[in-house]
């Protein structure tokens, strides 16, 4: 354990002995947030030991809560839309603890994705996200950290070019209920999520997805804090890893047939062998919508992460983005290619690198791209 951790643990420790229970909250409210404060503690992840160079940090954002870092690859220069992943720490971490040990800056250049780790609300027992009834707002203070995060998103839009269907989350254990709480309230934003050792409301009422959202759902058989097969804590229960899958499933309109992968993976780098079994539910499934599981079996809460974890999750994250457009040429959203369209893109003609009327991406609005506008002429399909 770090000196900053064993520091705040000693500083949550001494601030819960001395706060009355009458200005915090009842004494059972108390009792159970700091058992539960008590496990998630025991089960935190253990940095591991760099795996390359991290890109070094950009410029910062702010939006309310003070400045947040962003890693910028280094082909990065505004030109080409870029796509965004957030990583969210897990209860009483920090996001510098949560990417030293997933290590997700070590490839912001590989990828070329901007990459920022915020911090989530100070609570009295440490850093948290308001995520579900089950985690982990566990003295009610209703603080809006979904919208707090969507306002993240649009500084990252108002300061980089951002692929706005390449918007993406990753969270451990409170971090992952997370992720899947920015699913359900802003589908229209988030291409994909990956949540390791997190869940989904357990009242499907309370999540009302208005389009389809890529799910990863991550989760050690052997968890002992949020359990494999799901649980209840202070607040409220929530579903195991199978539902919550198969929740996103039923949400994005897909078959509740699961694929599974025959052939496994390794997550944890200390369980012998390829210890992960994959099942997907992407059959049937609209444009944008897809659910998978990773079962870790014997995995922990906070697994020992192999080599390959960061790459794989990175890769499934950026390889599920949202649908592009199903008509590039009809800028202006009428539902056809016509003349408006045309006149359009006339005056866009030349060099006009991120246009939308660059159907083809060389930076330059001519002769190819009037050709590609014509061939699509009419009623979009």
């Amino acid at each position: 354990m770090t000196h900053s951790m064993t520091a705040g643990l000693i500083t949550a420790t001494i601030l819960v002995a001395s706060v009355p229970v009458s200005h915090a909250q009842d004494a059972d409210t108390l009792r159970h947030a700091r058992a539960f404060e008590k496990r998630v503690r025991a089960a935190r992840p253990v940095p591991g030991s760099p795996q390359g160079e991290a890109a070094q940090a950009g410029n910062s954002i702010d939006a309310g809560r003070g400045p947040i870092t962003v890693h910028v690859p280094a082909s990065y220069d505004g030109s080409t839309p870029t796509p965004v992943v957030i990583l969210l720490h897990g209860f009483t971490n920090t996001g510098q603890e949560v990417e030293d040990w997933m290590q997700f800056a070590s490839l912001v250049d590989e990828y070329e994705f901007l990459y920022l780790y915020p911090t989530g609300s100070s609570g009295l027992l440490g850093p948290f996200w308001n995520a579900t009834d089950a985690c982990c707002d566990l003295f009610n203070s209703g603080i809006n950290d979904a919208r707090y995060l969507r306002d993240v998103i649009t500084e990252m839009q108002n300061n980089y070019n951002v692929d706005a269907d390449s918007i993406h989350f990753a969270g451990h254990s409170n971090g992952g209920f997370m992720s899947y709480r920015m699913a359900c309230d802003y589908a229209d934003v988030v291409a994909s999520i990956a949540s390791l050792a997190g869940a989904t409301w357990l009242d499907t009422a309370q999540c009302t997805p208005v389009e389809p959202v890529h799910t990863l759902q991550i989760h050690g058989t052997a968890d002992g804090v949020i359990a494999y097969a799901g649980g209840c804590l202070g607040g409220g229960c929530f579903p195991g890893a199978v539902q919550t899958t198969e929740t996103w499933a039923n949400y994005d309109g897909c078959s509740l047939v699961g694929q599974p992968d025959p052939t496994p993976i390794d997550i944890d780098g200390v369980i012998p062998g390829d210890e992960t079994n994959i099942v997907r539910y992407d059959t049937a499934c609209p444009p944008g919508g897809s659910a998978e599981l990773w079962t870790i079996a014997g995995g922990a809460h906070s697994p020992n992460l192999s080599a390959d974890y960061n790459n794989l999750v990175i890769e499934w994250l950026l390889g599920h983005p949202k649908p592009g457009p199903a008509c590039p040429a009809d800028f202006d959203g009428s539902g056809d290619v016509g003349i408006n369209d045309f006149l359009d893109l006339l005056a866009a003609w030349g060099p006009n690198p991120g246009h939308p009327a660059d159907l083809d991406g060389d930076d330059v609005v001519g002769i190819t791209d009037f050709l590609q506008l014509l061939a699509s002429w009419g009623p979009c399909v």
